[in-house]
Order: C-alpha cells, then sequence, then structure tokens
C-alpha cells in the first residue's frame, strides 16, 4: 500500500512509519516497532523525530499494571501528507455553486464526481463473485489515493477499508459526499453497502460493510 503524495523528502523508514500510522491510527512503541520490523530503539528514534516535525504526537496509556506507556499517532498536521483532491479550491468552489444555484446543485454535482471516479466498472468476467468485485473498486480506490484494501470476507459479505480520505475537508462542510459515495458503491457492486466507521467523524479508517443483495441482513 502507498500514498502518491507522500513527500520523497522522507527516509523510506519514515514513510514506512508515517503510512504505519495512517493504516492503524493509534499505535504503541512495540507494534511500531513490530509493523518496521526493527528494534524498539530503532522505531523510536523513527518516531521522535516525526515528533519533533509536528507529525507524531504521544500520550501515555496503562494496561492496569506497571507504568503508562507510550501510544503514537498522527497529528493533524500530518493529514497534508496524504492526498487530498484539491480540497481547498474544491471546498470554495462548492461553497460558490451552493450560493448561486443552491444545495441541490452541489449534491448534483458530487454525484457526477462519484460518477467520474467510478464508472464505468471495472471489466469483469460474467459472474464474478461479491469479493471479485470488491477487490476491483478497492483497486480503483487505491488508484485514487484512499488507500483502499479488502478486509473481512464473511458468507455473503466483503469489508472494504480506506485509511485516507481525499475529500475530508469537503465531507466535513457537505456530509452528503460520503453518501453520495456510498451510494455509487452500491450501484457499481449491485450489492447493499452500510459504513459502519467514518474519517470525517473521526474514526481512523472508513469501513463499509458489503453484502450480497440476496444475502443475510
Amino acid at each position: 500500500m502507498h500514498a502518491a503524495e507522500l513527500s520523497s523528502g522522507f527516509s523510506s523508514q519514515k514513510r514506512a512509519t508515517l503510512l504505519l500510522l495512517k493504516q492503524n491510527g493509534e499505535l504503541s512503541l512495540q507494534q511500531v516497532a513490530d509493523g518496521l520490523k526493527v528494534t524498539k530503539v530503532a522505531a523510536l528514534r523513527h518516531l521522535a523525530s516525526l515528533e519533533s516535525d509536528g507529525l507524531v504526537g504521544r500520550s501515555n496509556h496503562t494496561d492496569g499494571v506497571g507504568r503508562p506507556r507510550a501510544h503514537f499517532r498522527l497529528t493533524e498536521g500530518a493529514g497534508a501528507l496524504f492526498p487530498q483532491a484539491y480540497s481547498d479550491l474544491s471546498l470554495t468552489a462548492l461553497r460558490f455553486i451552493e450560493a448561486r444555484l443552491g444545495h441541490d446543485a452541489v449534491v448534483e454535482m458530487l454525484q457526477e464526481r462519484a460518477r467520474d471516479l467510478l464508472e464505468p466498472a471495472p471489466s469483469l468476467p460474467a459472474g464474478s463473485t461479491l469479493a471479485v468485485k470488491v477487490e476491483a473498486l478497492a483497486r480503483r480506490r487505491q488508484e485514487s489515493g484512499y488507500m483502499a484494501e479488502v478486509g473481512a470476507r464473511r458468507r455473503g459479505s466483503v469489508e472494504m477499508l480506506e485509511h485516507n480520505c481525499p475529500i475530508l475537508a469537503i465531507a466535513g462542510t457537505f456530509p452528503e459526499a460520503c453518501d453520495v459515495e456510498r451510494r455509487s458503491f452500491e450501484r457499481v457492486l449491485g450489492a447493499r453497502v452500510e459504513t459502519s466507521h467514518r474519517v470525517v467523524a473521526g474514526d481512523p479508517v472508513c469501513r463499509f460493510l458489503i453484502r450480497s443483495k440476496g444475502g443475510p441482513r
């Protein structure tokens, strides 16, 4: 998994650290070391450097026994390192459209953007399973900067996770953007899609539960 907009000015280990925290939210020092496959001393060196740059923050937690342990997560300022889909310009444009043409025109533009990103649907063999369709959708979303991956698979359902939200600023002002994307997923996949976690609501990931239309509710 990669983030195309992550600055090449970082060393490979620092980029890996940033991506690890982006994908997982808050992690302990041991979890960061395990994820990077380095020692805790090396992991702390990378984290401390990123912390001094204002990109990583730490907090102390206790498991009920012993001293509190440091946990690390990305700061709000680190969000600019990941694809943002020209958020400032887009948000200004949408506000202009709302002022001139009304809120319905904003929703219509968001729907048009979703169609441009997702349609035509990826060419798949007839009879492709839901999992195959979700994998194709995740690849397309990955290419658009959402850091998407397929998660848990169960009978009649597949999970898709998106670790980055390029339209975060837009969704914060126009929450309809999230529902427009969800409904676009339903149309492309021919399935029911529910959203249980959202980055715009403060969650570290957007989580979509995708079910076959004929499957259990």
